[in-house]
Order: C-alpha cells, then sequence, then structure tokens
C-alpha cells in the first residue's frame, strides 16, 4: 500500500515536471524564432533635411506681454558664417505665430555681428532707435539676450548703431 502511494506520487511529480519543461522549451523556442521585422522608411531622408535644425527665438507674447518662445526650422548652414547676425535677422524677421508679436521698430537691420571675450557686438541700423518707449526697449534686449545666450560661447551682448555707440543702447547687457 505504501509502495502503491508512493509510486503514484512518483509519476505524480515526474508528471508535472514533464509538463512544466515542455512548456517552457515550447516558449524558449518561439521567443528565439520571431521574425525581426526591417523597418523601411518611406522616403530616403535628403542632404538638406539633415542639415535643418531648430532654433528658439523670443518674441512678445501680445497677450501677456512678456516674452515667450518660437521654434524655428531653418537649414543649420545658415549658422555656419555668422550664427549671431543670421539669429537676429530671424528675431527682426519676425514670429510665426499671429499670438507672438516682432519687438523691433519697423525696417530695422542688422549691419554686423561679432564676438570677442564671449560678449557679441551687434551693429545695427539707426531705425532702431525708433522704439516707442523703454518697454520696447527692455523687449529689444532681452529677445535678443535670451536668444544669442542660448548658444554656449555667448554670456552678453552690446549695441552699436552704424558702428558707433549711442546713448539709447550704451551698456553692456548680460542674461
Amino acid at each position: 500500500m505504501k509502495n502503491k502511494k508512493f509510486l503514484f506520487l512518483l509519476i505524480f511529480v515526474l508528471a508535472i515536471i514533464v509538463v512544466l519543461l515542455f512548456y517552457i522549451v515550447k516558449n524558449f523556442n518561439s521567443t528565439d524564432k520571431s521574425i525581426t521585422q526591417e523597418i523601411t522608411p518611406e522616403e530616403e531622408i535628403s542632404e538638406n533635411q539633415l542639415r535643418e535644425t531648430i532654433v528658439t527665438l523670443f518674441f512678445l507674447d501680445k497677450e501677456s506681454n512678456t516674452l515667450k518662445s518660437e521654434g524655428k526650422l531653418i537649414d543649420s548652414a545658415s549658422l555656419i558664417q555668422n550664427p549671431y547676425k543670421e539669429l537676429v535677422n530671424l528675431l527682426i524677421q519676425g514670429p510665426k505665430s499671429q499670438n507672438l508679436a516682432n519687438v523691433f521698430p519697423e525696417n530695422t537691420q542688422i549691419l554686423d555681428a561679432y564676438i570677442k571675450n564671449n560678449c557679441v557686438t551687434l551693429d545695427f541700423s539707426e531705425e532702431l532707435l525708433n522704439f516707442e518707449n523703454e518697454d520696447q526697449k527692455y523687449n529689444i534686449i532681452n529677445s535678443i539676450l535670451n536668444t544669442l545666450t542660448q548658444l554656449n560661447e555667448v554670456n552678453s551682448i552690446e549695441f552699436l548703431i552704424n558702428n558707433e555707440k549711442n546713448d539709447a543702447f550704451s551698456d553692456t547687457f548680460t542674461h
């Protein structure tokens, strides 16, 4: 009687082990045999698309009267020669969003931009002096400062008007 119980228990344990082994082998083999699908792009990435980058520009929010950022997709090759002048030109061109406003007086042009000792000197046309009030002047300065100080090498900015210092923008501005 004891032998029958022992034999029955042994067969039962062996049956469980066989079922478990079968289950483990089946699952192990099914994951190994899974087919990896190769993803093919719908179109090839062009050289122009590889050069595109997003720059962050700061414009005046019409509702809150504070500066807000806007991303713009550009060809990074345009930043190679003079990134400071190019970024300010993008600011002068104005925002895409209708909720944002350009801070620059009409017909303002950037004549030159260069960096020395982590300070970018910006040479503008005299139209920059046509700002309406101190708030607009503050927004011009901070729009440029917030945009340019995203570049690691820029810590401050200073202004020239037609290649000369001007009392309206005589300071060096830091972030």
